[in-house]
């Protein structure tokens, strides 16, 4: 093993997350506190299809959050409009002039 992973003769195989392989957490349990309707459509599912109760809930899960990934989005567009130019004797060149202008003569 280098560095959580296994190596093989092609070598290395293997993920590490938090630097632990994947092989020791692969199977997760996890205690839920399902709602009493959501309990009692996977019981059913169960009963429709013959699979065990975790595989009817890990499909669940995965079309659930399949569904959910959030779609494409447009990019934003800005309307652009005139706003009617420059005020006559505003030199938009000059820094100085335009904070006078904007914030007084004690624009320091």
């Amino acid at each position: 093993m280098i560095n959580g992973f296994t190596t093989t003769e092609r070598g290395l195989v293997g993920r590490v997350d938090i630097m632990m392989p994947t092989g020791y957490h692969q199977d997760v349990r996890t205690t839920l506190t399902l709602d009493e309707d959501v309990a009692a459509k996977l019981k059913a599912a169960v009963r429709r299809s013959g699979r065990p109760f975790r595989d009817v809930v890990n499909e669940a899960l995965r079309r659930g959050l399949l569904a959910a990934a959030p779609a494409s989005r447009q990019p934003f567009r800005a309307q652009v409009r005139s706003l009617g130019g420059v005020r006559p004797g505003v030199d938009l060149g000059n820094i100085g002039d335009l904070l006078e202008r904007v914030e007084g003569p004690r624009h320091s």
